[in-house]
């Protein structure tokens, strides 16, 4: 890495201990606050290296939840990225049709996801290809139920691989996002996305949509237990969604790699770097525009994570 580079690294690290309250790059969880470790390098080996840095082996069969990006756009995490670690994992990439676009049906999506090279490197499966189930949400203040591919509970344990970007709607998208509307079926999209009013559409109640992402990405871990892990890759980061055909360009730099076990503490990592970084006013403006830090508000109100959390570098 070169030595500027370097040094803005640290110090944004040094910005984020101090606003969590935690003891940041020195990597001693003093304070009990769930870890979310760091690399500036976006490479294949430093993707493996901080999934290693969790500790943590998923059990049983695993899914590897990704964005397989709507043609013509090309900013999504590309399998020359993830397929070491899709591979070391040993894996099968999921994910699930689209309520419109190129993604909306089986045999589309499948065609993406072999015209972007994701059946090269693993087995692939849409969660709904075969139809769609009901998962309960016992006290959401928006959603009574959050509904997924049936193929779903196949998997006992999920490895959530994110792309971090901005999104038109959501303002942000990362780990909470990817859990959520990234696994509900496209009826279930609608859904969240209409703060539980419909099965079709796309537009209602901002701040229901906002809160419904939080509920159902709850609903989800907790169907699973908790046997799910995180990684949010910060390359290209658009103000737009991979889900979009013809996105905004990247106007900021690359930040690196995180992961954790919790995803609210996460998608606050990566919120606050870009809060940190000086060419982030693009990306702020789309966060604030859409009230995105409702999300991680909500999410850690009702149980699903913590916004405070312990910084880790796993760079020399």
């Amino acid at each position: 890495m070169k030595r500027k580079s370097l040094a803005l690294f640290f110090v944004i690290s040094l910005m984020i201990a101090l606003f969590s309250g935690c003891s940041g790059a020195s990597g001693n969880q003093t304070s009990g606050l769930p870890i979310v470790y760091m690399t500036a390098d976006i490479s294949p080996e430093s993707l493996t290296a901080i999934y290693g840095a969790l500790g943590v082996e998923p059990t049983g069969n695993v899914a590897i939840k990704v964005h397989t990006g709507e043609p013509p756009n090309s900013n999504y995490l590309r399998p020359a990225l993830i397929g070491d670690l899709v591979q070391l994992v040993g894996g099968t990439i999921v994910e699930t049709n689209t309520a419109g676009g190129r993604r909306a049906t089986s045999a589309m999506h499948l065609q993406v996801a072999k015209d972007h090279g994701f059946l090269d490197i693993a087995p692939f499966d849409l969660l709904d290809a075969d139809g769609e189930i009901s998962l309960p949400i016992a006290a959401g203040e928006v959603l009574s139920e959050v509904v997924v591919g049936a193929n779903f509970p196949n998997y006992d344990s999920y490895v959530v691989l994110s792309h971090f970007k901005g999104h038109g709607s959501a303002g942000y998208g990362g780990a909470i996002k990817n859990l959520s509307i990234g696994i509900a079926s496209a009826a279930g999209k609608s859904l969240i996305h209409t703060g539980g009013e419909r099965r079709t559409g796309w537009t209602g109640d901002q701040n229901r949509f906002l809160k419904g992402m939080a509920e159902a990405a709850l609903s989800i871990s907790d169907h699973l237990g908790g046997n799910v892990l995180y990684i949010n890759v910060m390359n290209r980061l658009s103000v737009d969604c991979d889900c979009m055909g013809n996105p905004a360009q990247p106007d900021m730099h690359d930040i690196g790699i995180l992961a954790s076990l919790d995803p609210v503490a996460l998608d606050q990592a990566c919120i606050d770097l870009v809060y940190a970084a000086e060419d982030g006013a693009s990306l702020i403006r789309r966060i604030e525009s859409r009230n995105g830090i409702l999300t991680l508000e909500h999410a850690e109100a009702i149980g699903l994570g913590s916004r405070a959390y312990t910084l880790v570098t796993i760079d020399d």
